[in-house]
């Protein structure tokens, strides 16, 4: 690494980490002073509170991560370009893609750094931080879907009328098994209830009819071919006033999802994918787009790095305010992207895999086009 990497990379990782520690200062006092009154509400111990902004900060800072990398990079190739010391690099024979390099190179570190929290560590606080804002910050849940319909098996599907998330009860209980496309037993139940203790569901008033085929002979009928059957279904029933039954359902799957997926790994979150999709469950469009958006935040990174230097280097005549608040004005811009974009995925108007990518596109796309008409 030559004198000159070292130089920049310097200066644009020691901007990064000034610019994130600045504004995680000033969110943070924001926010504390937003939620006073709710901390003092619920008579909140300090040590609480600092455990619930020890998950807070590592989370917003990952929020702003490709933002603040755009801005350190306008602010240093801005004061780089206005003390003339991008010219004097072009002059002595060093192209404009070498300069590039160092950049790009900090760009890979902090696009790795934030992939590999994002994916693995800042989930697992976020458990802890989002528990605390479901108990302490947002209005109580109330479970109100009705007609609930779950594939808890292959072949294995449960049906509920209600659900009350506060006694964790369900009234109008079914459960059903097939094989194939035929019905082989059914369980009802006026009410399940959650047994804490035993760690397993209650039926109340229950019946459980297991449907048997058999064949008989009816070759003796006049009306039927030799050696011919027909199936006759035979039913047995039991029925009772309590039965206890493990069910793959928890009662945490009926309580608020408030912003669920940003609390699984990678790993986790595949897995969930996958369970929400093999039930037919609806909503699975969030956690598809919090998955391919941290696939994406490193090539973000990329790309907001290439058009920050690109905005910047050009040397201005009034000063570094003009580029410093283009770069503010296109950080705008991307957001406003991100999040339109984001809420049609969410919304089902666009798959998430294309959604994630189409504000990546755009800008690379004018960084692209800026490009050709920086001077080299």
């Amino acid at each position: 690494m030559k004198l000159l990497d070292k130089y920049i990379i310097k200066r644009f990782l020691t901007t990064f980490f000034f610019v994130v520690l600045i504004l995680l200062a000033v969110i943070t006092v924001i926010d504390l002073t937003e939620k006073m009154d709710k901390y003092a509400r619920f008579g909140l111990t300090k040590l609480q509170i600092l455990s619930y902004y020890l998950d807070f900060i590592p989370w917003i800072g990952s929020l702003l991560a490709p933002i603040t990398i755009f801005i350190a990079t306008v602010y240093v190739c801005s004061r780089m370009a206005s003390h003339t010391e991008i010219i004097a690099i072009l002059s002595s024979g060093v192209s404009f893609r070498r300069i590039l390099f160092p950049f790009f190179l900090g760009a890979s570190l902090v696009g790795g750094l934030n992939f590999y929290l994002n994916g693995w560590v800042i989930p697992n606080s976020n458990k802890e931080r989002l528990e605390f804002e479901v108990q302490y910050l947002k209005t109580k849940f109330y479970y109100d879907q009705r007609n609930i319909h779950i594939q808890v098996a292959h072949d294995v599907y449960l049906y509920m009328q209600s659900y009350n998330n506060s006694n964790r009860t369900g009234y109008r209980f079914t459960l059903e098994k097939f094989d194939g496309t035929r019905m082989i037993e059914k369980l009802t139940a006026e009410r399940v209830e959650w047994d804490s203790v035993k760690v397993k569901w209650t039926l109340r008033n229950w019946e459980r009819r297991k449907i048997e085929a058999v064949f008989a002979d009816v070759a003796n009928r006049p009306d039927s071919a030799a050696g011919s059957s027909i199936p006759i279904k035979v039913d047995s029933v039991q029925k009772g006033e309590s039965l206890d039954t493990a069910l793959v359902i928890r009662p945490k799957e009926f309580e608020s999802d408030y912003r669920k997926y940003e609390s699984l790994t990678m790993s986790e979150l595949d897995n969930y994918i996958n369970t929400l999709r093999a039930r037919g469950t609806t909503g699975i469009e969030a956690y598809e787009v919090e998955k391919f958006t941290r696939y994406t935040s490193p090539f973000t990174i990329y790309i907001l790095v290439f058009m920050g230097v690109i905005v910047a280097s050009r040397k201005s005549r009034g000063g570094t305010g003009p580029q410093i608040a283009m770069g503010f004005v296109l950080s705008f811009i991307f957001i406003l992207f991100f999040t339109l974009f984001r809420t049609f995925a969410e919304n089902g108007s666009l798959p998430p895999e294309i959604s994630v990518w189409i504000p990546n596109l755009v800008f690379g796309g004018i960084s692209l086009v800026m490009y050709k008409y920086v001077p080299r």
